[in-house]
């Protein structure tokens, strides 16, 4: 599988500015191909290649294989459609191949307009060991004042494991993913950082002088990142346990969840900023790497449905937090029955693995089948 290593660069001030004056003379020069490719009507790298190589060399003073690079950035943006003329913001991202950027143990060599530079790059023990995996091109970012670099590195995926049973996955607001065991991981404090954010949100756009402005923009993006490592964390917890306990795990197919509910319009902004695809897709990529299958199953009536008489009924969920069947009066955690509901809708749905290849010294009737999924 293919994962992003993430590494922050420290430039000195001189440098900073040599990275800031390469990228923008980059995408100028992405702009030219681009105006040169969408008057041809030449959309193929090839083409693109020969129309505008030396007129970019000669103009804009980028190397050879920076020329190149910002050929195939261009003949990338065409891929996705030709309807209309491709432009590139002055600091976007531009991608960087190993004849002009190389790789040390703490440092990176890279090409700029003032020559090569050594700059020395900080990143975890997790990123520090994938760069032994590194393949491929990687991309000189600036991010909100800082320059980063992104890489990519191949690793190993695991066979899966054999498995014993399904771990439910219920993912909700007001509790961000309760399991089928009844672990609640509670949405609380992710809830109140939103809610703090929005209110001071609305409070600088009312004002709209210079200074909230230069606020608003501090606190553009403080909230998805506050998410994003909510949900690394909970991902983490959540793909340890099943491998710990040797079971697979069983999410919700929640796809196009938003335009499938009706919300009142308090609920609205706590409803559209719920991150569960992004929660999903950790738990996927960290299930992959642990060799734990994961199965999307069937949301609907997950939190409806007793399980023990199978009655289903709107009325069985008495409040946001309690159900109780209104058939034999089975009563608990509306979302740990619902967890436990969408375990076993994995467990009925697993696919039956047949031993009959290894038959040769019997019949298969007469060998126990392994419990696998995935």
């Amino acid at each position: 599988m293919r994962l992003t290593i993430q590494l922050k660069l420290l430039p000195t001030a001189d440098q900073a500015d040599a990275l800031r004056r390469t990228l923008v003379q980059a995408n100028e020069a992405c702009d030219s191909i681009s105006r040169v490719a969408w008057e041809a009507k030449t959309f193929r790298q090839f083409a693109i290649h020969r129309l505008t190589y030396h007129a970019v060399r000669e103009t804009f003073g980028l190397s050879a294989q920076l020329t190149v690079r910002c050929i195939s950035k261009v003949a990338d943006a065409y891929k996705l459609d030709t309807k209309r003329q491709r432009t590139f913001a002055p600091l976007g991202a531009v991608a960087y191949d190993e004849r002009i950027l190389y790789y040390r143990s703490t440092s990176v060599s890279i090409w700029t307009l003032d020559g090569r530079q050594a700059i020395p790059f900080v990143c975890g023990e997790r990123q520090q060991a994938l760069l032994a995996f590194r393949t491929g091109e990687s991309d000189l970012a600036f991010v909100r004042g800082n320059w980063y670099l992104f890489a990519t590195a191949d690793v190993e995926t695991p066979d899966p494991i054999d498995v014993e049973g399904v771990l439910g996955i219920d993912l909700g607001v007001s509790n961000i993913a309760v399991d089928s065991d009844g672990e609640i991981h509670a949405g609380t404090a992710i809830k109140h950082v939103r809610y703090r954010h929005r209110r001071l949100r609305n409070k600088l756009q009312r004002k709209g002088t210079k200074r909230s402005r230069y606020r608003l923009k501090i606190l553009a993006g403080q909230e998805a990142h506050f998410a994003k490592d909510v949900n690394h964390v909970l991902s983490k917890r959540i793909v340890a346990k099943a491998e710990r306990t040797k079971r697979a795990i069983a999410v919700e197919d929640l796809t196009h969840i938003r335009t499938r509910i009706r919300a009142r319009r308090s609920q609205r902004a706590t409803l559209h900023s719920w991150s569960f695809a992004q929660l999903q897709a950790y738990i996927a990529y960290k299930a992959l790497r642990a060799g734990v299958p994961v199965h999307r199953v069937d949301p609907r009536n997950t939190s409806r449905t007793c399980p023990q008489c199978g009655c289903i009924d709107k009325a069985n969920r008495k409040t946001q937090a309690s159900f109780v069947c209104t058939s034999c009066g089975f009563a608990g955690l509306a979302d740990v029955i619902a967890a436990g509901n969408i375990s076993r809708r994995a467990l009925v749905s697993a696919p039956y693995v047949s031993d009959a290849s290894r038959s040769s010294t019997g019949s298969a009737r007469d060998k126990p089948t392994p419990f696998r999924l995935g």
